[in-house]
This record gives C-alpha cells, structure tokens and sequence, in this order.
C-alpha cells in the first residue's frame, strides 16, 4: 500500500482550475487514486481534474464517533486512524490495493461484504463540501449525526460519480470494532446456500456478512464474543481460520478473487435477496445475503435487465466490455428528469464528468427519456 500522503488543503487551486474550465467550456474528468476510472460508469475522456493532493484528516472526535478528511485522502490513511482508536467504517469499502480515497468512494458508493448490516458509505455521511460548476464552496449538512438540513443534499453525492461537482471534504460517523469475528463455512449449491442466508438473516445473532461462490457458503460473525461463540455452535459449519478468513473476505471486497480477473465483461446484479438462485446460475458469487450478485460473460444489457426487473432490482455492466455504450440501467422518464435538473442546477456548462453515467442526449432527458450525462 501507498505511504500515507502529507495533509494539504488545495481547495483554492481546485477552485480556480474548476473557474477555468467553467470558463473555457473545458470538461474535466475528476480523478484521486484513480482505482474506480474504468469501472462501473462509462469511459470519460476530459482532460484530468487530479484532486488527490487535497488529503488529509481534518478532525476526528473517537468519543463523539466522527470524522472528518478531505476528498483525496487514501481511505487505508483513514482506516489505520480510527483502528488505532478502536473504531472503523461500518460499510467495510473496498481499498483497492490502497488506492483508493475517500471522496472516490462516495462519489461511487461502494460498500464491501458488511453492506446489509453496516449501512453503505452514503449512510455514514453526516455533511461534505462540494465546488459546483460555477466554481462556488457550497456545504451540506454538518459534524454532528442529529443534524437535519432539508434534503439530503450530501447524500445525492452517492453515486453520482462526480457528476455533480468536486466533493472537497467529508464527516462521516463511524462505529466501534467488533469484539469478536469468525467465519464458517459450509458445502453447499446455490439455491440451498440461499434458504440457509435468509433463515440465519431473519433471526437475531451476529451475522455480518454472507456470500456464496464455488458451491461454499462463507457466513462470518462478529460482535460480542460470547454471542459469536454460541451462534458458532448452534450454526455448525466449518470455522476457518482467522488469517484464512481475513483473505477471503478482504479479497472480496477488494475484487481480487480469481472470479474478477479475466477479459470477460462483469456485471452486477441488485436484486430482491429471495430471488432463486437461478437468476445469475452455477457460475457466480451471491453476496449481500442474496442483495447482490455478479455475474462474467457476454450478455446483452437489456436481457439481462429483463431478468433483474422479474427479480424485484437492475443490472449493470460493472467492468470490462463495451463502455462506451450504456452500462447502467435506463432510468424512466420521472428520474430522467430529475436527474437533468439536478445536472443542470450543479452543473450548468456540464463540465464534470460528462457522459459517465450515460450517454449525453440533452434533448432526450428535456422529454423525461432515459438518457443523461
């Protein structure tokens, strides 16, 4: 992993260079790590906005479970601080090899294996600090977690994969470490490895994560150590060891399991957790108790957006193939809508990002059709 990167305040600088190419009509593509640049949205090819010198832990109150850090700070920067305090971030996001930040992760809303239990980032976030396309400082919400400001206006930042303007800080709350974690693993297909998620997930323990691949069950338990000591018991399974238990879930989370690599396009399934096993087959992982599901090969978008309706949620091409096309699902025409105004109102010259969401088609999206940048 990379060395920690020294504090720096840049907003200055980012907000002269978004005036600029406000200015100029120049669009840019907002980048830090660049860990997420040719997966989940569509290629971009403006001219770099680096923000990955704005880094840094700007507070952090372990007693009031808050922090706050710059956009570009790595999030394993920020994950070493709070372990030291007993403390981490619930969504458990991936790190990408310490790649990736902090500001990238919300603007994708990327959560790991605890997503069902522990919220996602979008959750965690208690405020932020945006430059929008006039290259106006806005702040959205606060530090505090009771605090109320209207819309959730910090929240809309949450996958909108910097469409909307340059996220240059954010608060999140953040939670203690569990006492105690173990994993069991258990011999069985897809469908069976389902029935056994849903009947452990619909009664109380400390179930915090449960994902299925090559014919195994992984269910790991945290929390207090007595409670994850009994539910062991009464689960059965195999108990891994901890160092083996560690891997596996930290490569998934980080997509480094074999399943990930290859050439083959990569979707992602959000679904119903109850819809059969059958939706994505034999050949992939279910994770998220069933919420998620990934699938590799050659498919059409809009098959396999059809089978992902019948299953109560969407689909997405997540990496690989054709990103120059459509990767996410078409929104209806009420979102589509919403979507231009919100564009429109934060980014009025469309500088940020253009086109990574979707196919810019401005005429269209004026109509309410499913197509937006």
């Amino acid at each position: 992993m990379p060395a920690n990167r020294p504090a720096a305040d840049c907003s200055e600088q980012l907000v002269a260079a978004v005036a600029e190419a406000a200015s100029q009509g120049q669009p840019v593509y907002i980048s830090a790590g660049g860990s997420k640049r040719h997966i989940l949205g569509r290629n971009c090819d403006a001219a770099p906005l680096d923000v990955s010198a704005h880094s840094g832990i700007i507070d952090y109150q372990p007693s009031e479970l808050v922090l706050t850090a710059r956009a570009g700070t790595p999030l394993v920067e920020i994950l070493e601080t709070l372990h030291q305090q007993g403390q981490t971030l619930p969504c458990e996001p991936p790190l990408f090899g310490g790649r990736a930040t902090l500001g990238g992760t919300l603007a994708c809303n990327l959560s790991g294996p605890a997503r069902p239990w522990g919220g996602s980032i979008r959750d965690l976030v208690l405020g932020l600090q945006l430059i929008n396309g006039r290259a106006e400082r806005l702040n959205f919400g606060g530090k505090v977690m009771k605090n109320v400001a209207g819309y959730d206006v910090s929240r809309l930042q949450a996958g909108a994969q910097g469409t909307l303007g340059v996220i240059t800080q954010i608060s999140l709350k953040v939670l203690p470490l569990p006492q105690r974690s173990l994993t069991l693993a258990f011999e069985l297909n897809a469908q069976h490895a389902l029935d056994v998620m849903h009947a452990r997930a619909g009664k109380s323990g400390p179930l915090s994560a449960a994902c299925w691949q090559e014919q195994r069950l992984y269910l790991r338990l945290q929390g207090a150590d007595p409670a994850v000591e009994q539910a062991a018991r009464d689960w059965g399974g195999q108990a891994l060891e901890p160092e083996l238990a560690d891997k596996f879930w930290s490569s998934l989370r980080d997509m480094t399991e074999a399943f990930f690599s290859g050439p083959e396009p990569l979707w992602r399934f959000s679904v119903n957790p109850t819809a059969a096993a059958g939706l994505t087959g034999e050949h992939s992982i279910i994770d998220w108790c069933g919420a998620q599901r990934w699938l590799r090969g050659e498919h059409s978008l809009a098959t396999l957006q059809q089978l992902a309706r019948g299953a109560g949620g969407n689909v997405s091409l997540f990496a690989g193939g054709n990103r120059d096309g459509q990767v996410l699902p078409t929104p209806d025409p009420v979102i589509a809508r919403l979507q231009l105004r919100l564009k429109q109102a934060f980014d009025p010259a469309g500088i940020f990002n253009p086109g990574r969401l979707y196919r810019h088609d401005t005429d269209a999206l004026s109509q309410g059709t499913s197509q937006c940048t």
